[in-house]
């Protein structure tokens, strides 16, 4: 063999074996390559999480808020409806507005007359014999309000049964 034909083959080996490093570089580098893209699409998709945890928390300490202001002016609001009810002049606006404006915000009286009783709802103060049926509620004597889907406070009445 002569020194060319030697160089040439020295070469050729020496070349191969760089090919063979550098697609191994190039494997590597992909699937590091990957390992990130995946480390960076778990951090977004906790971070989505994260905002809507925060957001939810946030609700909930509102509607928490609104709702113990509701549960504050449950007095004013009786006492409105009681005046109401003995005819007193004036307070029918202020009472309409105050429920309109509480009303919008998730406040619900619930209407009981006529319904089975439910403790969930209402708490029996008096009770008056009936026909051996279900007890039914037949008067209501402090009006019970919902707040959001949640009983803000259970109403007074007599039941029936």
């Amino acid at each position: 063999m002569s020194e060319e034909e030697a160089i040439q083959s020295e070469n050729s080996d020496v070349t191969a074996e760089e090919e063979t490093v550098v697609e191994h570089d190039i494997e590597a580098l992909l699937r590091e390559r990957d390992e990130f893209k995946d480390i960076a699409l778990r951090l977004q998709a906790d971070f989505e999480n994260y905002k809507k945890r925060v957001a939810q928390v946030h609700a909930d300490d509102v509607n928490r808020a609104t709702g113990k202001l509701a549960e504050e002016l449950l007095p004013v609001l009786d006492a409105c409806e009681a005046a109401f009810a003995h005819g007193a002049d004036g307070v029918e606006p202020i009472w309409s507005a105050l429920m309109g404006a509480l009303s919008k915000q998730g406040l619900v009286a619930m209407d009981l007359v006529g319904q089975p009783f439910n403790p969930e709802l209402a708490e029996a103060v008096m009770h008056e014999p009936g026909d051996g049926g279900d007890p039914v509620v037949v008067e209501v004597l402090r009006t019970g309000y919902e707040w959001k889907g949640r009983v803000l406070r259970a109403a007074m009445v007599k039941v029936k049964g």
